[in-house]
C-alpha cells in the first residue's frame, strides 16, 4: 500500500500567507527606497556640478579688492570688482523686503485668521495665486511704466518696487500655509484663558509658525535677489556706489552678471563667475542668520 500524502496542517496557510505577504513588502519597500534613492541623485547631481562651477571658476576672482572694488569701465580690462554691486544688492533687497514681509506676513494672518473663506479673502488667495506665477520681466515693465516713466528717472527704490511686487504674494500664500499647519486646540486654549484674538494669533500663532514662515520668507528673499530683468529695467547700469535709493541710477550683482556673463572676454567672464558665488554667499549669509533668528523666537517642544 502506497504512503498517505502527508499534508501540512491546515493551522499553517495562514502562516505561510503571512509569510508571502511580509516577503512581498520587503521587497516593495526595498524597491521603493531604491527608487526615492536614485530620484535624489538625479537631482542632486545638477545641483552639485552648478555649485561645483560656481566654486571653481568664481573661488579663484573672490577676494576683499573683488568685493570693494569698483567696477570697471572696460570689459577688457582684468582687475576691478563688484563693490557697487553688492551694495546696490544689500540695499535694494533689504528695501524690497522690508515693505513685503509686513505686508504679506498681515495679509496672511487676514486670510487665515479672520477672512477664511469670504469673498474678499478669496479674491486674494486667488490674486496671489496669479501673481505668483507672473515673469518678472512682467514687474519690471508694470514698475517701469507706472514709476520710473511717472518720475522720469530710474532709482534704486524702483528696483526694491519691482522685487517686492515678486516677494509679496509668494510670502502671503506661503505664510496662510504655514498658520494653516498650526492646531487650533492651541487658539482654543488660549482664548479659553481669556486672550483676545489678536494677542492669540501674536503669541500663540506667529510663535508656533515661525520657522515655516521663515522658510517661505527667505525662498521669496532668493527669488527676489536673483532677478535680472526688473533690475535692467527699472534700476539701470552705473560703474559706481549709489547709497542713495530715490536718486540716480544703481546696479545689481545679477545685473552685472548677466552683462559681464555676454561679453567674450576673459577678465569679463571671471567677474560674471566672482558675482555669482558673491550672490550665493550673500544668500546664503542671510538664510542662516535667519534659521538662527527663527529658533530664537520659535516655541520650543518641552
Amino acid at each position: 500500500m502506497a504512503d498517505p500524502v502527508t499534508r501540512p496542517p491546515a493551522s499553517d496557510a495562514p502562516n505561510l500567507t503571512r509569510g508571502a505577504l511580509s516577503l512581498r513588502r520587503r521587497i516593495a519597500n526595498r524597491l521603493a527606497l531604491v527608487l526615492i534613492t536614485l530620484a535624489l541623485v538625479v537631482a542632486v547631481v545638477p545641483l552639485g556640478l552648478v555649485v561645483w562651477s560656481v566654486l571653481s571658476r568664481g573661488g579663484s576672482v573672490i577676494s576683499w579688492e573683488f568685493l570693494t572694488a569698483d567696477i570697471p569701465n572696460s570689459f577688457r580690462r582684468a582687475g576691478g570688482g563688484v563693490g557697487p554691486a553688492v551694495i546696490g544688492t544689500l540695499i535694494i533687497t533689504g528695501m524690497a523686503a522690508l515693505m513685503a514681509i509686513p505686508l504679506g506676513v498681515l495679509g496672511a494672518i487676514y486670510l487665515n485668521e479672520y477672512g477664511k473663506q469670504k469673498p474678499l479673502a478669496r479674491m486674494i488667495r486667488m490674486m496671489a495665486d496669479i501673481m505668483t506665477g507672473v515673469p518678472s520681466i512682467v514687474m519690471g515693465l508694470f514698475i517701469y511704466s507706472t514709476w520710473v516713466l511717472l518720475f522720469e528717472s530710474r532709482s534704486g527704490f524702483a528696483g526694491a518696487l519691482a522685487l517686492a511686487c515678486l516677494m509679496l504674494p509668494v510670502i502671503i500664500r506661503s505664510t496662510e500655509e504655514m498658520l494653516r499647519l498650526v492646531p487650533d486646540e492651541l487658539r482654543q486654549a488660549s482664548l479659553a484663558l481669556g486672550a483676545r484674538k489678536w494677542r492669540t494669533t501674536v503669541t500663540v500663532v506667529l510663535p508656533a509658525a515661525i520657522s515655516g514662515i521663515t522658510s517661505g520668507v527667505l525662498l521669496a528673499i532668493a527669488r527676489a535677489a536673483g532677478e535680472t530683468a526688473p533690475i535692467v529695467f527699472v534700476v539701470g547700469i552705473t560703474s559706481a556706489t549709489n547709497w542713495n535709493l530715490f536718486e540716480g541710477e544703481n546696479t545689481a550683482l545679477p545685473a552685472q552678471i548677466f552683462r559681464n556673463a555676454s561679453q567674450v572676454f576673459e577678465p569679463a567672464q571671471e567677474r560674471a563667475w566672482g558675482s555669482a558665488l558673491t550672490l550665493i554667499v550673500i544668500v546664503l549669509v542671510f538664510t542662516i542668520v535667519a534659521r538662527i533668528i527663527a529658533n530664537r523666537f520659535a516655541i520650543k517642544e518641552r
